[in-house]
């Protein structure tokens, strides 16, 4: 926020409400408000009368305790900046203030005493060159809290809230209650909020996500269709993706496991692997009807009962290699397992599905390419022949 009163004031009404969020536990924050601090409350018009300008006042606070740099001596070996600040005897309690002196002596003087170190006098008081007036008498001190530090992120005042997930929770669940808990508190528009770290990749991974099928899913259909000269029996390979996804997600959901960035690699794993089985029935098919002229139903039947155990291997021996991924366990199994389980589930579902879908969705998609064509063939009407006509 650019307003950081406002940040100091919101932050602890957004940490709270999540900390009773039953999605996250370990709910933190780097804001610390609770740093001693000397505060001066300058009197102006009292200050004007006695001839004070506010940059003094400044420079003789920064000429105390601000570490200025006044000059550099020089050696034939090295150089060494020479630094003007109090004494450390004066800088144990902030009662030192009631003796630090401010020249008076108008706008001029009081700005040239960026340039004339102070001096400590006898009695213990520091002063700067000139006609002195004490600190106390036009400003007060009291002691108030503070932030011991402020962090910043892209040059605004900004803190960071950490969190971790609960026992059994997934990431996708405690972003969403995060984002609900900012909206049921009214968080103001002015505070500008974002994820950091595996909340913002998991953020990232979801936002892609369907550009991703969709381009994966475009490039195979182009590549089918290119294969087999046709816009229609590219769909029928198609159309064996969803039963891979739904039991992918069936998997995940029976093992109780997140659908992570692993799982979604899983389920992008399974568009190559599936549609494996529709090829094999359909590129039989469609060269049974093209070179030995049989039927649609003739040919895919044939097709289901010479590629039945071609399918059955080359499903097993992918479902099998993916096995060790979905049942081991040991250091690092967390990161394999989900990939293992969405191939794993993927594959049993469609190979049970996909044996008896496929051949019928190939009918229904013959039988809509035909009619297609016959419309696309059907030549158009001739205007009707004008008959001679006969008169006297």
């Amino acid at each position: 926020d650019a307003d950081e009163a406002e940040l100091a004031t919101e932050a602890p009404r957004l940490l709270a409400k999540l900390r009773a969020q039953p999605e996250l536990v370990d709910v933190a924050s780097d804001q610390q408000t609770n740093g001693l601090q000397t505060v001066i409350d300058i009197d102006r018009e009292k200050a004007s009368r006695l001839g004070v300008q506010i940059d003094a006042i400044d420079n003789v606070l920064y000429d105390c305790f601000g570490q200025r740099q006044i000059s550099i001596i020089f050696t034939q070996l090295n150089q060494f900046w020479v630094v003007l600040e109090a004494a450390p005897e004066f800088k144990n309690s902030p009662n030192v203030l009631d003796k630090i002196y401010v020249n008076a002596t108008g706008a001029q003087q009081a700005n040239s005493s960026v340039s004339s170190p102070g001096s400590i006098t006898a009695n213990g008081a520091i002063t700067t060159g000139g006609p002195q007036v004490p600190l106390s008498a036009f400003a007060t001190m009291r002691i108030a809290t503070g932030p011991l530090s402020v962090l910043h992120q892209n040059l605004f005042p900004a803190i960071t809230i950490s969190f971790n997930l609960a026992s059994g929770g997934s990431l996708g669940q405690a972003v969403k209650a995060i984002e609900e808990a900012k909206t049921e508190i009214g968080l103001p528009d002015t505070i500008a909020t974002s994820f950091s770290g595996t909340a913002a990749e998991f953020q990232s991974s979801l936002s892609s996500e369907p550009y991703l099928i969709l381009a994966a899913i475009v490039v195979i259909y182009i590549v089918l269709g290119v294969l087999y000269e046709s816009y229609i029996h590219p769909i029928t390979i198609l159309s064996t993706l969803p039963s891979a996804g739904v039991g992918a997600l069936l998997a995940l959901n029976l093992f109780k496991m997140d659908f992570s960035l692993i799982a979604l690699i899983g389920m992008i794993l399974l568009i190559g692997i599936v549609k494996k089985n529709a090829i094999m029935m359909i590129d039989f098919a469609l060269d049974a009807e093209r070179e030995e002229g049989k039927t649609p139903e003739e040919s895919i039947y044939q097709a289901c009962l010479l590629r039945f155990r071609p399918i059955m291997m080359t499903t097993m021996a992918a479902l099998l290699g993916a096995l060790p991924l979905a049942i081991q366990e040991g250091t690092g199994s967390e990161l394999r397992k989900p990939l293992g389980i969405t191939i794993v589930g993927g594959l049993l579902v469609s190979q049970i599905l996909t044996l008896y879908t496929t051949p019928v969705i190939y009918l229904y998609m013959d039988k809509i390419g035909r009619f297609l064509s016959r419309r696309r063939d059907k030549p158009a009407k001739k205007p009707a022949e004008l008959e001679p006509v006969l008169t006297r």
